[in-house]
């Protein structure tokens, strides 16, 4: 059985991260990703602690099931041997700041001249126009600039990182899949291939669904703990008498009834919808007490039986053998050679066409002979490309 995605042939010029976890997400329902790596300047991320075997554990995970073909796209006839692989492998990845791929002959009215039908896919922190366009950055800058940093965090400390790559993830490498998919069903219906630029500050900007609304139609900044979902409400994490916490988040009546019953106050029922922050900061102090009183165990087993949007704030070790993560199967071994290497699971639960999870990240070249052979070239072509160092051949390159 074949995934869902296995018609789809990818040339993925990404690194690090945004990229590269939407290509895997693409590649573990059946797309077939070729990395293009240079040889002189590998992925950082192909370093990045902690290691086993040597190997970034990190890479084997957000590189799984993409063949690797190192190659220096400097040489013109590296630039040949893309240009040859585009009429085949029709969608195009890239995380380059922009101009770059123009400037090594492969942007998209370069490849397009070639393949008219390519999808052709830009990351970039900014987008490709505006002033910010070649401006360098990281996820929390875009989530700074996207106005988004300035309402996470406490008022007693002020705006704080967030523990996940928003921008990156949900931003990039989420939208980066979803236009691929779009442009990939407008191609099977009109032939016409397309260019798509995905910028981790507009994509991160386009997600305050709960908080732009307010400040565009009526005026209302989001501020530190000001709104229902940052901590302005009873809507927040609590800490237990042995210094574990629990988020409470039961913000509609019938939930709120519930949670009020459980814990003997429920003369707290009535404050449930009030607006009024002084309101709210006195449910906070009230549940705080009330919290304080029984130990993390204790309330996890009091709540485990009552439906009332109250569940433990989990170590992610404890996530991994949490009933539920496990009966979804959230986590898998791919294979790495002789041994295994324990990896999240895509989350997609199809019908007909499961997730594979083929091998880790690849070694840098590991597949150069084997793309090669398969785009059509002999073995003295290939054998001549190494020697000129045009593409790398890991074997020879360990020697």
């Amino acid at each position: 059985m074949t995934g869902a995605l296995s018609s789809l042939k990818i040339l993925d010029f990404t690194t690090l991260l945004p990229g590269p976890f939407g290509s895997m997400m693409l590649a573990d329902l059946g797309a077939d990703i070729i990395r293009i790596e240079s040889i002189t300047r590998p992925d950082l991320i192909r370093i990045l602690p902690e290691y086993v075997d040597g190997e970034s554990i990190t890479h084997a995970f957000v590189n799984r099931s993409k063949r690797s073909l190192a190659i220096d796209l400097k040489k013109q006839e590296g630039k040949e041997v893309i240009k040859r692989l585009v009429r085949e492998y029709d969608i195009i990845m890239e995380q380059f700041r922009p101009g770059v791929m123009d400037r090594l002959g492969l942007g998209y009215d370069d490849l397009c001249r070639i393949n008219p039908r390519v999808i052709y896919c830009s990351i970039s922190g900014y987008g490709q126009t505006g002033p910010y366009r070649d401006r360098g950055g990281h996820d929390i800058n875009y989530l700074s600039i996207a106005g988004i940093t300035s309402y996470n965090g406490r008022k007693s400390s002020g705006p704080a990182p967030i523990n996940l790559q928003i921008a990156d993830i949900a931003g990039g490498s989420y939208h980066a899949v979803m236009g691929i998919l779009a442009a990939e069903i407008h191609r099977r219906n009109t032939g016409e291939g397309q260019h798509i630029d995905i910028s981790l500050t507009d994509t991160a900007f386009s997600m305050q669904v709960t908080t732009a609304p307010n400040q565009l139609m009526a005026g209302i900044e989001p501020g530190l703990e000001e709104m229902v979902f940052n901590g302005g409400t009873f809507y927040d994490c609590y800490e237990t008498a042995d210094g574990r916490y629990l988020s409470v988040a039961g913000i509609e009546p019938h939930f709120f009834s519930a949670f009020c019953e459980v814990i003997e106050r429920p003369d707290l029922k009535e404050y449930a919808l009030s607006q009024d922050p002084g309101v709210q900061s006195m449910l906070k102090k009230e549940i705080s007490e009330v919290i304080k009183n029984k130990s993390f165990k204790e309330w996890q087993t009091i709540f485990s039986r009552v439906d009332a949007c109250v569940e433990p704030v989990l170590k992610f070790s404890e996530a991994c053998e949490h009933p539920q993560v496990k009966s979804r199967k959230l986590v898998v071994d791919v294979p790495s050679g002789s041994r295994k290497h324990r990896q999240l699971a895509s989350p997609f639960k199809f019908s007909k066409t499961d997730p594979e999870y083929k091998f880790t990240g690849a070694a840098l070249g590991q597949h150069s002979t084997e793309v090669m052979r398969q785009s059509g070239y002999t073995d003295d072509e290939i054998e001549k490309m190494i020697a000129k160092d045009i593409i790398m051949n890991p074997e020879r390159h360990a020697n």
